[in-house]
């Protein structure tokens, strides 16, 4: 078994792509074939190294590591040869219109109520015609003339899966400027490099028949590919989620603090039967059957995600977190926030509330209890019952009690209405800052 992810270096991935890029992943790993990272990168103008750069350190950050690489730029040698191979069969024929013309025939069937698809009129051109038209500077593009009848297959997730050629246009292969189209590399590439099976989304279905039709052309069998079409994603609310691309990249989700196995474990959950959890990679593998995927359109709900990475974050060790933590922090230090960090990106704020500097908000209806606070607040050294002798000792002074007692002093000690616990934070912070922050507090 050997499957493939063919990302095109024109953009950023994206949770579509990597939903793409985790199932192929997992489907390999959890039958022990191999996994190829392809670079499809025919598309010239638009294809970027730094995209590409962006492509395998992503992959790599999610923790999806790959067999082998290649990339469709450097095998243009082999798409040569298979284009000759359709010339000399005869289904691979050149074409004159221009998009002008094109356009025109596409308006007149569909006046006169016809389907829109190419008439396949360049069929009838003559040698001498095509002479004359070359001599008059006009350079071809290239169609592959599809059989007539239907492809059918049986999809992983679709079911029973058909497409009636004949209701699709001849598809262009090659450009007039030679540039070699998705449809046609992509079929030389999983042919040669032995894919056996196809894991990509659901709008590819019809583009499958066409590539199926193309493979027997260049002497495959029928069963050559084995198929899994995954529905589309949408966001939350059910609209495309290609209008959300920019929010929802990877890289943007690495940089709000997302950690990469709440991904893989939502991405590989989303759209099936399966509850969503938090898992290791192993356990990601060990627990993947695709399928379980519904032939319905899947929601992306960033809620979701946040509540895996919420618990990821909960439950991960200082050993692995330290990683994410200013180089001082200690296992204390991580303990006592960790609770309260739902994505990495917070982890500073809690190092300048317990280390660095915050300025309080302003509390001038408690500006009396906080000097009480502040008269109060034992002196050093401190120790495990510091919190409790201080809030004891400042309840009597000021008859306050509950919410209205430690509201107050948790604004003013860390400039948030919730947290962690205060008498962790406290030990953490030290009398020096407590004292320093009760008075910015009260504006001494």
């Amino acid at each position: 078994m050997k499957l493939r992810f063919a990302p095109s270096p024109t953009g950023y991935l994206h949770v579509g792509n990597a939903r793409q890029a985790v199932a192929n992943f997992l489907f390999a790993r959890r039958h022990g074939g191999k996994f190829l990272l392809r670079i499809d990168d025919t598309d010239v103008a638009r294809s970027k190294p730094e995209y590409e750069d962006a492509i395998r350190k992503d992959l790599a950050w999610l923790g999806l590591d790959w067999d082998e690489e290649a990339r469709q730029s450097s095998r243009m040698e082999r798409y040569a040869a298979a284009i000759d191979k359709l010339k000399a069969s005869g289904r691979l024929y050149p074409c004159f219109e221009t998009e002008y013309e094109l356009n025109a025939k596409r308006e007149m069937r569909i006046r006169a109520g016809k389907a829109p698809i190419y008439d396949r009129a360049m069929l009838k051109l003559t040698p001498d015609q095509r002479a004359r038209a070359e001599a008059n500077g006009k350079t071809p593009h290239w169609r592959f003339k599809l059989t007539d009848g239907s492809r059918k297959w049986q999809d992983l997730v679709m079911d029973d899966c058909s497409v009636k050629l004949t209701a699709i246009s001849d598809p262009v292969l090659i450009r007039a400027d030679g540039t070699i189209l998705y449809t046609l590399a992509s079929v030389v590439d999983d042919l040669e490099m032995g894919i056996t099976h196809i894991v990509r989304g659901e709008d590819h279905v019809t583009n499958t028949g066409v590539q199926i039709d193309i493979a027997e052309a260049l002497g495959a069998k029928p069963d050559r590919f084995t198929f899994a079409h995954l529905p589309l994603l949408l966001d939350s609310d059910g609209g495309k989620l290609s209008k959300r691309f920019d929010a929802l990249g990877l890289k943007s989700l690495r940089q709000d603090g997302i950690e990469p196995m709440s991904i893989v474990s939502y991405l590989a959950r989303v759209g099936t039967s399966d509850d969503p959890e938090v898992m290791t990679m192993e356990e990601a593998i060990a627990a993947y059957e695709i399928s379980h995927v519904s032939k319905s359109a899947a929601r992306f709900d960033m809620r979701q995600l946040l509540a895996l990475n919420r618990k990821a974050l909960h439950n991960l060790p200082f050993s692995v977190a330290k990683e994410h933590l200013p180089a001082e922090a200690t296992e204390e230090f991580w303990n006592a926030v960790r609770g309260n960090v739902d994505l990495t990106a917070e982890i500073p704020h809690w190092w300048d509330v317990t280390q660095g500097t915050i300025i309080p908000p302003s509390q001038p209806e408690d500006r009396e209890f906080l000097q009480q606070a502040l008269e109060t607040l034992p002196a050093e050294p401190w120790g495990e019952t510091t919190w409790q002798d201080w809030t004891t000792a400042l309840k009597e002074k000021s008859g306050r009690k509950g919410k209205t007692l430690f509201m107050p002093l948790r604004l003013a000690l860390t400039g948030e209405d919730n947290g962690p616990e205060l008498h962790v934070l406290l030990g953490l912070m030290g009398h020096a800052r407590t004292m320093s922050r009760l008075q910015d507090a009260i504006g001494a």
